[in-house]
C-alpha cells in the first residue's frame, strides 16, 4: 500500500492563541475539533483544555464543574491518596475510580478559507449538567434538518457518555441530553438519512474484556432514540493493538461513504518516554452508500500518522486524531487533534485516499 502524501499541513490553533476562561487556570490544549461548511467558510468547535496554575506541596489539583453553583472548582487530593496513571489521569486509591487533571469545554472558531482562523466565537459551550462534571470533549458535527447537530463526550463521576446538542449560528447551543449511556464515545452522525433513519458510529467500551473496543453502528428515527445496534469492525484493524474508533463523519463520494477512523498503538516499552501513551494514527474505510454496515474497503495500514513537529511533540506525543473531513473538489481537508495539544488541518487528494482502501475480508472466529 502506498501511503497517501499530504498536499499541505497547517497548524491551525495552538493553546497560546487563547486566554483562559477560568481564573487561575491556563490553556494547555486546543484540539479534536468538529468542523463543517458554514456561511461560505468553515465553522469549528474546538475542544479547549484548561488546567489549574496553583500548586500545593503534597497535593494534586483535580478540577471539576460544580453544576449546582454553575462554576469551576478544585478538589485538592493528597498525593498519598492517588496513583498517577499518566499526566492526564489519576486513580483514587479509595475506590479505584479515575479523575482528570484538567477540564474541557467547546469553543467555536471560524475560517473563511478553511486553512486560517478568521475569528473565535464569543460564546463557549461550558459544562452545565451533572453528567458533565469533568468536562465536555471531542465534538463531531453534521447538518441535519436545517440545524447543525453535534455529538460530544460528557465526562462525570457517572462515567463517559455521549450527548447531543445543536445550533443554528454557533452563538447559542441547545442540549438534547444523553443519547448513548456510559461507557460509550466516538459517536459520529452520518450527514444524511439512509432510508428513513439516521445512522451513527459508536464505540462501546467493554468492561467484560471479551473483546477489544470496536466500532458499532446504530440507527434512529429522531436522533434521540437509538437502536438496531450492530458491530461494524474492530479486530480487522490489526495495526491498532489497543483500541479502534470513529474519527471523521463519513463523506459521501461516488465510491461510497469515506471516513478516517482512529487506532491506538501500544508503545514499545523500551522506547517509550515518561508521557508516551502510544501512537494514535488513522486509516481509511469505505462503506456502501445504501448499506453502511457493508464495508467495501479498508486501508490495511494507517494513511495518516504523526509527521510534523506539532504532531510528534506536545502534551502527549505522536498523536493525530482526525475529527472532520470536508470536500474540496478533487481534494479533502482533514481537521484533527495533534499531540493532544493543537488543532491541525491536512489536505489530501481524494483519489489517493480512495485508492488506499482495498477489499478486506471479515474477521473469522475459530
Amino acid at each position: 500500500m502506498t501511503i497517501p502524501s499530504r498536499i499541505l499541513t497547517r497548524l491551525l490553533v495552538k493553546p497560546a492563541d487563547l486566554s483562559s476562561q477560568f481564573e487561575g487556570f491556563e490553556v494547555i490544549g486546543t484540539f479534536n475539533p468538529a468542523a463543517i461548511e458554514y456561511d461560505g467558510g468553515v465553522a469549528l468547535l474546538i475542544r479547549v483544555v484548561e488546567q489549574p496554575l496553583q500548586k500545593k506541596s503534597g497535593f494534586i489539583a483535580l478540577p471539576y464543574w460544580d453544576h449546582l453553583q454553575g462554576a469551576i472548582s478544585i478538589d485538592w487530593q493528597p498525593l498519598s491518596n492517588v496513583e498517577m496513571v499518566d499526566r492526564r489521569i489519576v486513580r483514587l486509591k479509595s475506590n479505584g475510580c479515575i479523575r482528570l487533571t484538567f477540564i474541557s469545554y467547546l469553543l467555536p472558531a471560524f475560517s473563511q478559507d478553511g486553512l486560517t482562523i478568521t475569528r473565535f466565537g464569543e460564546e463557549r459551550m461550558l459544562p452545565a449538567t451533572k453528567y458533565e462534571t469533568f468536562g465536555v470533549e471531542d465534538p463531531r458535527l453534521a447538518k441535519l434538518n436545517d440545524r447543525y447537530f453535534f455529538t460530544y463526550v460528557a465526562v462525570s463521576p457517572f462515567g463517559i457518555s455521549t450527548a447531543l446538542a445543536s445550533t443554528t449560528n454557533f452563538e447559542s447551543f441547545e442540549r438534547h441530553g444523553i443519547i448513548f449511556c456510559p461507557e460509550n464515545k466516538d459517536v459520529i452522525l452520518f450527514p444524511e438519512k439512509i432510508g428513513d433513519e439516521f445512522v451513527a458510529f459508536h464505540r462501546p467500551n467493554p468492561n467484560g474484556r471479551l473483546s477489544p473496543p470496536e466500532m458499532w453502528l446504530a440507527r434512529s428515527p429522531d436522533l434521540i432514540h437509538w437502536g438496531s445496534h450492530e458491530r461494524l469492525m474492530g479486530s480487522e484493524a490489526h495495526w491498532a493493538n489497543v483500541k479502534v474508533g470513529g474519527g471523521t463523519p463519513p463523506l459521501h463520494t461516488s465510491a461510497g461513504w469515506l471516513s478516517l477512523y482512529h487506532g491506538h498503538i501500544k508503545p514499545i516499552p523500551e522506547s517509550s518516554g515518561q508521557h508516551d501513551i502510544g501512537e494514535y494514527a488513522a486509516a481509511a474505510m469505505l462503506q456502501a452508500i445504501e448499506d453502511p454496515a457493508r464495508i467495501l474497503g479498508m486501508s490495511p495500514q494507517p494513511v495518516m500518522r504523526a509527521e510534523a513537529d506539532f504532531e510528534r511533540y506536545g502534551y502527549l506525543p505522536n498523536i493525530v486524531f482526525p475529527t472532520a473531513m470536508l470536500s474540496r473538489g478533487e481534494f479533502v481537508d482533514v481537521y484533527y487533534g495533534a499531540a493532544d495539544t493543537s488543532t491541525g488541518v491536512a489536505r489530501y487528494r481524494l483519489s489517493d485516499l480512495l485508492d488506499a482502501t482495498a477489499p478486506y475480508p471479515p474477521l473469522k472466529l475459530a
